[in-house]
C-alpha cells in the first residue's frame, strides 16, 4: 500500500491518496495493538502454572489456555469429565430409555465462547494431521472419514475438555492421547 501512495504516476486523485494513507495509518496502529494485546495474553499464560500445561494440549494455544484455566480453577465443580464437558455444550444430548440410548447432535448450551475455541482449535489440528501417524491423528483421520470433518472437530473439542479438566483436578501433565 505505501508503495501505491507514493507512486505519482498512477491515476489515483489527491483526495482517494490522502483517504487511503490515513486508513493504512489505522490499520497499522490497529495491527500494533493486537500485537501488544497477544504480548500481554501470552506473558498471563506463562504466569500461570495450570495454563502453561494446558498449552501442550493439541489444538490450545494462549488463549485458550487462560480461559480455561479460569474456568476450571480446580475443576472441583464438576464430579466428572463428562460433566464439565457437558457445561461447555460439547457433549451429545441423549434421548435415552431403557436399554436404548440415543444420542443426538451436541447441546449448544452452556458456554458458547469456550465451545468456539475449542472446536476451533479442534479444527487446526484436524487441518494438520493428515499423513501423521501418532495414535491421536490416527484416531482423527479414521474418523474424519466415518462421521466427517465436522463431527470430528466437536469429538476432538470434547476430549480436549476432558482432558484438560483432568489435568486441573489431578494436578497433572499433558501425556499423548491413545484415541
Amino acid at each position: 500500500m505505501p508503495l501505491i501512495l507514493e507512486d505519482a504516476e498512477n491515476s489515483l486523485p489527491p483526495l482517494s491518496r490522502e483517504l487511503f494513507a490515513e486508513m493504512y495509518e489505522c490499520l497499522s496502529k490497529l495491527d500494533n495493538d493486537i500485537h501488544a494485546q497477544d504480548r500481554r495474553i501470552n506473558r498471563l499464560c506463562q504466569q500461570n502454572t495450570l495454563s502453561r500445561r494446558f498449552l501442550d494440549v493439541p489444538g490450545i494455544g494462549p488463549i485458550t489456555a487462560t480461559i480455561m484455566a479460569s474456568d476450571i480453577g480446580e475443576g472441583k465443580g464438576y464430579a466428572k469429565s463428562r460433566d464439565y464437558a457437558a457445561s461447555l455444550g460439547v457433549v451429545p444430548r441423549q434421548h435415552s430409555s431403557g436399554d436404548k440410548q440415543v444420542l443426538l447432535g451436541i447441546s449448544k448450551r452452556g458456554n458458547r465462547y469456550l465451545r468456539t475455541l475449542l472446536i476451533h482449535g479442534a479444527r487446526s489440528v484436524i487441518k494438520c494431521c493428515s499423513g501423521k501417524t501418532d495414535p491421536l491423528s490416527r484416531w482423527l483421520q479414521s474418523l474424519v472419514e466415518r462421521r466427517g470433518f465436522n463431527k470430528a472437530a466437536v469429538a476432538l473439542a470434547n476430549k480436549n475438555a476432558r482432558v484438560l479438566w483432568a489435568m486441573a483436578t489431578q494436578d497433572k501433565t499433558y501425556q499423548t492421547v491413545t484415541a
